[in-house]
């Protein structure tokens, strides 16, 4: 997806407000109607002319509201710019703007034909159908038109997002437009970024169009995708990099683990330990012979903080297991850890746990669930956390305090302010890929510490996967990201 060069994200109540403080001081409303159609019209021209595929027919759907008068003159203006133009419509709602824009785009002779029943195919399909308004599911009527558009075989463009999908959660209601290019209005909506909003925004570009006031309050923010880190220093060695401890690894689950701590060195920490079952120390040694190895049923507690003095971050619970031999470690380890200075993540087992036993965590603790272990550690459903990951992800930091990674697709961290990743791919939908974050995360904060955000860590995961699947997304394997991630890191 194409990052806007703005990254500030606003939920859509935000910018509702926003347009009446604007119209408020006496702007006018039918005016910012047509500075939006100019806006996209100029910009709609450049882009056709980059297409492989002459664009020369024109069909603009609208639908009954204010999103729809966008569309009435956007018609307008692409008919005076030579394009054949028709335009489909629903009947119209009482908004005067609205109306005025059709009046307009009758009077230019537009042809404008009641319903959607295409008459002929077209070169493009401009999506006027739904604003940010929309918050209920769609009746069957248009989720047919909707449909019927999607099978179009032509460019789409979106007015504002596209439609059927929510600007707040980047849900589809149950469909949406499957657009090439979102146009979004004035500001950028969260739900263009996170949930399922990848399968149908396509990229994004923001028409910034009035200037923005002091009350117009962020929701969210998009994590760059250009992070340079700071230079290694001549005369460091191993010990000035950060030594990393990865606990996990159940009799039966060394992958783990291994995945994690070959992140971690990969992502350059000075020195990795890996506690796990000693079933799994030849197997970790063939692979990484630079890894070192401490049999986690043979620590005392002593031997626990005499680990947790010598190291600089911590990564828990990746193939920890679920058993009572994992919640005899989980107990052994989670206390000291949480009541240490060290940062400490959180990941798979690890949270299982802490949603059986809620306890608050420190600052530097940072947890990392995906959609079914956030269900857990909520007691909800994976269908109620997708319906609204922001809102999930902040009751998450509310019950349980540290800071958060909600893994998926525009994958959201919360730290003292909520960001969302706009890289990654779906190649990265296979099991490891969060033994292979976790490992990442807990060698980079061992490097760098506050010199290094949490979603910064989430971005170059995310863009080490990018990297991988250059060659092809399917077969995209977990154990192959620590060649991608040392070369991300090295840039």
């Amino acid at each position: 997806m194409h990052q806007p060069l703005n990254n500030k994200l606003y939920h859509s109540s935000e910018i509702q407000a926003w347009e009446q403080r604007w119209f408020a001081r006496q702007n006018s409303r039918y005016g910012l109607m047509q500075q939006v159609a100019w806006a996209l019209h100029v910009q709609l021209i450049q882009l056709f002319t980059q297409q492989a595929t002459p664009i020369i027919k024109i069909a603009v759907c609208c639908g009954q509201g204010n999103n729809a008068g966008d569309g009435y003159l956007t018609a307008k203006y692409l008919k005076q710019a030579g394009f054949e133009v028709d335009v489909y419509a629903a009947p119209r709602g009482a908004s005067v703007d609205l109306n005025t824009a059709y009046l307009e785009a009758q009077a230019e002779q537009l042809n404008i034909i009641t319903g959607f029943a295409f008459q002929q195919d077209y070169d493009c399909y401009i999506d006027a159908l739904f604003g940010i308004g929309l918050d209920r599911a769609l009746d069957q009527h248009w989720q047919r038109i909707i449909q019927a558009i999607n099978q179009r075989q032509a460019l789409k463009i979106a007015i504002d997002l596209p439609s059927g999908l929510n600007a707040n959660t980047g849900q589809p209601l149950p469909c949406a437009i499957k657009a090439d290019y979102s146009f979004t209005v004035l500001g950028l909506k969260a739900g263009l970024f996170t949930g399922q909003a990848q399968e149908y925004t396509g990229q994004v570009k923001l028409l910034d169009l009035i200037p923005k006031d002091e009350q117009l309050i962020a929701l969210a923010q998009l994590s760059p995708t250009t992070i340079a880190l700071p230079a290694r220093q001549a005369f460091g060695h191993k010990g000035s990099y950060g030594h990393v401890l990865i606990i996990g690894g159940h009799a039966q689950m060394g992958g783990a683990v291994m995945m994690a701590a070959e992140a971690a060195s990969s992502a350059g920490a000075g020195k990795v330990t890996v506690v796990c079952h000693a079933n799994h120390h030849m197997a970790i040694l063939s692979r990484a012979p630079n890894l070192m190895l401490r049999d986690i049923d043979a620590l005392t507690i002593t031997d626990i903080q005499a680990l947790i003095a010598q190291v600089d971050a911590v990564s828990f619970g990746m193939g920890l297991g679920r058993d009572a031999w994992a919640e005899q470690h989980y107990a052994h380890w989670f206390m000291p850890l949480n009541q240490s200075d060290l940062e400490v993540v959180y990941d798979a087992d690890a949270l299982w746990f802490l949603a059986k036993n809620p306890i608050l965590l420190k600052h530097n603790s940072y947890a990392t669930p995906h959609s079914g272990e956030a269900a857990t550690l909520l007691q909800t459903t994976v269908a109620a956390i997708e319906e609204n990951r922001i809102q999930a992800i902040h009751q998450l930091q509310q019950r349980y305090a540290g800071q958060w990674v909600l893994k998926g697709s525009g994958s959201l961290i919360l730290q003292d302010s909520l960001w969302i990743c706009t890289a990654g791919n779906p190649g990265m939908g296979t099991g490891g890929m969060g033994d292979v974050l976790a490992g990442m995360l807990a060698s980079l904060k061992a490097q760098f510490h506050e010199q290094i955000e949490l979603h910064q860590i989430v971005t170059l995961h995310a863009l080490a996967g990018d990297l991988l699947a250059q060659q092809g997304m399917r077969g995209l394997q977990a154990q192959h990201m620590s060649q991608a991630i040392y070369q991300v890191i090295n840039r």
